[in-house]
């Protein structure tokens, strides 16, 4: 793993937005700032759970390995986003930054007093989970792409343009389907003008109506 690590004080922000894509869950109180390089692993299944980590820019993967050796990426965490909370001591899928990463280190023995931020937070990725899991209970890839896609994009603000961090084949693990399938229904919603393709890592939402239609 190739992380570099820091501590500053934080100051207490001021008129802080229940949305805003960094909260400290502590307060004003030292935190570790560590960066990741693409590929590094944050933590492995099984290993202790010392901290929580807060996405400050990059993008991370969360997994598990199935028994017959292929990987279920279970999450993909962006900028603001809390990953790491455990219902018990050891963390229970691996965690790996996508591409160069910065995360917030918050120690798990100072959760006594959790904060408002942080359980909000803690709500939307339970809330994440739960919509995962109505996607791959859809039939169609079709389907199981055009909720991925907007869902991505209501993460980055709801702007049409949206910025892919993971590859095609994290996708495909993500939604439970082969890179073969990933890269055909990205093409014909290309073809079809629902979206652009600007470059392999971002996508153009041209009819986000025919996207919602196609996810519902």
């Amino acid at each position: 793993m190739l992380a570099y690590t820091a501590t500053q004080m934080m100051p207490e922000p001021k008129c802080l937005r229940s949305d805003h894509p960094l909260l400290s869950p502590f307060g004003p109180q030292p935190q570790q700032i560590s960066f990741y390089a693409a590929g590094s692993e944050i933590y492995a299944q099984g290993e202790r759970a010392v901290n929580i980590y807060q996405v400050e820019f990059g993008a991370v993967r969360a997994y598990r390995l199935l028994s017959d050796g292929r990987r279920q990426i279970t999450a993909f965490y962006l900028s603001g986003e809390v990953f790491g909370l455990e219902a018990d001591a050891n963390h229970h899928f691996f965690a790996e930054a996508i591409t160069g990463t910065n995360l917030r280190l918050f120690p798990r023995a100072k959760l006594g007093a959790i904060s408002q931020e942080l359980f909000s937070l803690t709500l939307r990725a339970v809330t994440r989970a739960q919509e995962h899991l109505l996607v791959l209970g859809r039939q169609t890839a079709a389907e199981r792409v055009a909720a991925f896609l907007l869902d991505l994009a209501d993460r980055q603000g709801g702007l049409e343009h949206i910025e892919m961090p993971m590859s095609r084949t994290d996708i495909g693990d993500y939604l439970g389907l082969t890179i073969e399938t990933v890269s055909r229904v990205f093409s014909k919603l290309k073809d079809k003008g629902i979206i652009t393709l600007p470059t392999l890592r971002s996508a153009e939402i041209v009819n986000r109506n025919a996207l919602v239609a196609m996810s519902e």
